[in-house]
């Protein structure tokens, strides 16, 4: 049984779906689907129930998934004891700056448990590059947020946050309960520059052309709001600091945290992580 293929079965069974699999892996179906069959011939038993609207797990595809998940990443802390031992293990994340997750600590203690012997190095950056640089290949991995263009990357989505207006706490808009985009329809926003990944600044425009202040980062977007009354959004828990508050939008998608790679990196130190923070967020 080949590491290859558990983590083959591991996507597959993760996703519910062979199409999303295989996308997720960078291949095509069928070999993807015929790798499975495989499987369920090696080891006499169906691991997945087949239908229409996607596949579930059999009762023995929910063994293999736990441990087949194991496995694989205790052969991923191998390698990295094994390039730590020979002093050759970093990994350099990059975050968006003014990053206060709680769940970016909780994944923090958690790497340092599991690889204490990894040098890790953080790099910010300012809210015009949402891949955090990936793109420049300065970074491993990005603890960042979407929606930002993925061509060549690899994006896990972490969690979904509500989002809200940040405005002044004296706006007449900020005693509402919630709002709509429509009733800032006719405010200046604050903007990231020309240039700024075109998913990204959508997103955070609230889907629509803007007029304002532009901005790079999290305290000149809370500084154009209190010193020029323009708005624009933030997450809904995020503390907006003296003067400003936020008031639920319920007419936009959550943001989504996400981590993201480049596609084709192979590196079983990143592979490790990935996994750490889907644990740390989910918690």
């Amino acid at each position: 049984m080949e590491l290859r293929t558990l983590r083959y079965f591991v996507a597959v069974a993760e996703e519910l779906h062979f199409g999303r699999a295989a996308t997720r892996l960078h291949m095509s179906q069928p070999p993807l689907s015929r790798a499975i069959k495989q499987l369920e011939t090696e080891l006499g038993a169906a691991l997945l129930e087949r239908s229409s609207a996607g596949v579930t797990l059999t009762a023995v595809g929910a063994v293999l998934l736990d441990e087949a998940r194991a496995l694989l990443d205790r052969a991923d802390r191998l390698r990295a004891r094994v390039a730590g031992a020979a002093g050759a293990a970093t990994l350099t994340i990059g975050i968006l700056g003014d990053t206060t997750d709680p769940a970016a600590a909780r994944l923090a203690a958690a790497c340092r448990r599991r690889h204490p012997h990894i040098e890790v190095r953080v790099r910010e950056t300012d809210l015009t590059d949402p891949t955090c640089g990936l793109r420049a290949e300065s970074v491993d991995v990005a603890l960042t947020r979407g929606p930002f263009d993925e061509t060549g990357l690899t994006v896990r989505e972490l969690r979904a946050d509500p989002v809200g207006a940040l405005l002044r706490a004296d706006d007449p808009l900020a005693r509402r309960d919630s709002l709509g985009l429509a009733d800032l329809a006719d405010r200046r926003w604050f903007r990231f520059p020309a240039g700024t990944d075109p998913f990204w600044q959508s997103y955070w425009n609230g889907g629509e052309p803007r007029e304002g202040p532009v901005v790079r980062a999290v305290q000149e977007c809370r500084q154009a709001v209190l010193w020029n009354g323009t708005v624009g959004m933030t997450l809904l828990d995020h503390e907006p600091g003296e003067g400003l508050t936020v008031v639920p939008l319920t007419d936009m998608e959550p943001s989504r945290a996400v981590v993201a790679w480049n596609q084709g990196d192979t590196n079983p130190l990143l592979r490790s992580f990935v996994r750490i923070a889907i644990a740390a967020y989910r918690d």
